[in-house]
């Protein structure tokens, strides 16, 4: 079975591509593509919506906001409604004390397609996106047509305890009272670990993307948002579990990993906790899919989608 392991490999390749060969653009074109705070569940969310036709959720992960998704929000939006929100504590929206378990930002989600009048949309998601994904259709099947997850775990699920062994996923337990300030004024230099490591190809994670995601994490409160992200893995856990002991998703799943990252492992996760799988690779990718190889991406989810 694959796993994260490679990403210790694959973070030494040598940047044979230059950054300028894939950078994307960051911002949603007007006016295609608007934007809207939903006040809802404890929290203001910082939503970008465009298109028209049936609705897909985009939603990111750590170390980006929703302005990973331009290239395939664009795209989507020939023939769908968009709706893009930055997760509660990053991006550009509000900064509160707590929630920042995944069942409840799954609340912000639900609370956002109340506020555009969706009932059902198809969710696709990344990183710590997939663990709010899941608990949105865990709560809410009948509004999720068709679930993305792409390229990392959900916690409680399937090979979770082996994954948490990996030294690679140091962050996940990164903590205590001293984290923020040995961040502070340093944000860039702790978000390049990741974006270097997590890379197949570390130089099609742009300079300006870089730049434009360390100035947003370096807003009063993202920081500390963020390692909440993490701290609550261990009751994201608990939360999944309990959904499992009765349950499990029904709705058809395409599980993605980057070729250089999670690779078949994510379909091994979701197996654990749904019952349609389709498993997918993004080729020439470590984890950041969108920096590394947004065609394919867009290709495997506008495919899975149109079924």
């Amino acid at each position: 079975m694959r796993t994260l392991m490679s990403l210790a490999l694959a973070s030494l390749t040598l940047l044979a591509v230059p950054a300028s060969a894939s950078a994307q653009s960051l911002k949603y074109p007007a006016p295609t593509f608007s934007t809207r705070e939903v006040t809802t569940n404890g929290a203001t969310i910082h939503v970008r919506s465009g298109g028209k036709g049936p609705a897909v959720v985009l939603l990111h992960g750590y170390g980006e906001t929703g302005d990973m998704w331009v290239p395939l929000a664009i795209d989507l939006a020939r023939d769908h409604t968009v709706i893009v929100p930055d997760l509660r504590g990053l991006g550009l929206s509000s900064k509160p004390a707590g929630g920042f378990d995944k069942k409840t930002q799954a609340g912000d989600v639900s609370g956002v397609l109340q506020a555009f009048g969706v009932q059902q949309a198809d969710v696709v998601a990344h990183d710590i996106g997939n663990m709010v994904a899941f608990q949105f259709a865990a709560q809410h099947p009948e509004q999720v047509r068709r679930l993305v997850l792409i390229d990392a775990p959900v916690p409680g699920v399937g090979p979770w305890e082996e994954i948490l062994k990996n030294p690679l996923l140091w962050h996940f337990r990164f903590g205590g009272p001293d984290m923020e300030r040995l961040v502070a004024g340093r944000e860039r230099i702790y978000l390049d670990r990741f974006w270097n490591e997590f890379s197949a190809t570390p130089a099609r994670f742009s300079e300006a993307a870089r730049q434009h995601y360390a100035a947003l994490y370096a807003r009063p409160g993202a920081m500390h948002s963020g390692f909440a992200q993490f701290a609550a893995f261990d009751q994201d856990a608990v939360d999944n579990r309990a959904f499992l002991a009765g349950n499990r998703l029904k709705m058809p799943v395409l599980a993605l990993g980057g070729e250089k990252s999670f690779g078949l492992t994510m379909a091994t996760v979701m197996r654990a906790g749904a019952d349609d799988v389709t498993e997918g690779i993004v080729p020439n990718s470590g984890h950041w899919i969108m920096e590394e190889n947004p065609a394919a991406t867009g290709q495997l989810v506008k495919s899975f989608l149109a079924k």
